[in-house]
């Protein structure tokens, strides 16, 4: 790491580990301190997040952590110190997350090989978004569902262009932005460990909603006030939580198949 840096690691603190990398925090003997991650045999999923990384700062809104170093085996970024938010700062990551959203994407899925956690994302672009989300993030996932699950998802793929609402242009989204990925650090919400593509900004809300964010009613009030949402997207939030559901039942087993179920049954009962 001292050679992707220019400088010499000091001192390093270990954080323990997430998926099948470690986590650190170090100093450097030019002062600056910054978290990383390290793994043997990772490149790919280093390298995808450091492009996706990039690729949202380039947008603004929303605030991302620079990369500062990336290989095959390690991924280096500030360390940013983190504190709850208060609402007014929830408010503005809302308004800051919209306006990521509005500088849109050339099309649905992205220029390089995904990942969502370890597990690989087919970012294949498509003009499309139901046939990108039914192809790319539905379909891929099913075989770890029962076979009852299956046949409730393949309904929801089978009528999915009724399902998603009025057509949107792509948006430039977060793609896994559950509420651990926005680090509250300085007074905003940073996007950290993304999975970002081309997608539906709805997606990246609907996230937010699924294991609870802090204020998550001020960040939505504030972005409809920015970039006013479709009508009827709340009936549409299960359909957009239907990927990371089926993600964790792929990454940690049957005891998500239930809420995959219950997202399909909502998403079909809304339409």
């Amino acid at each position: 790491m001292d050679e992707l840096l220019g400088s010499t690691v000091v001192r390093t603190v270990n954080l323990g580990a997430s998926h099948s990398w470690t986590l650190h925090r170090a100093v450097l003997a030019d002062g600056r301190e910054v978290f990383v991650k390290r793994a043997a045999g990772q490149g790919r999923v280093f390298q995808a997040e450091a492009a996706g990384l990039r690729w949202l700062a380039e947008a603004g809104g929303a605030p991302v952590p620079e990369v500062l170093a990336a290989d095959d085996a390690t991924l280096v970024l500030p360390w940013l110190d983190s504190r709850p938010p208060t609402a007014q700062v929830a408010e503005q990551f809302g308004r800051e997350l919209a306006a990521l959203h509005l500088h849109g994407a050339p099309a649905y899925g992205a220029p390089w090989v995904g990942f969502i956690a370890e597990l690989p994302l087919d970012n294949t672009e498509d003009d499309d978004w139901p046939a990108f989300y039914a192809r790319r993030r539905l379909v891929p996932f099913l075989r770890d569902l029962d076979p009852a699950g299956v046949r409730l998802v393949e309904r929801v793929i089978d009528t999915i262009d009724e399902l998603a609402g009025p057509a949107e242009p792509p948006s430039r989204i977060h793609g896994d932005l559950w509420s651990g990925n926005v680090l509250w650090s300085g007074g905003r919400g940073w996007l950290i460990d993304p999975a970002a593509h081309g997608g539906h900004r709805e997606t990246d809300l609907a996230m937010l909603a699924l294991f609870g964010a802090p204020h998550l009613d001020r960040i939505i009030a504030a972005y409809d006030e920015a970039a006013p949402l479709a009508p009827g997207w709340r009936g549409r939030v299960a359909l957009h939580q239907l990927h990371p559901l089926l993600v964790h039942v792929t990454l940690y087993g049957g005891s998500y198949q239930q809420a995959v179920v219950r997202a399909a049954r909502d998403t079909l009962r809304a339409f």
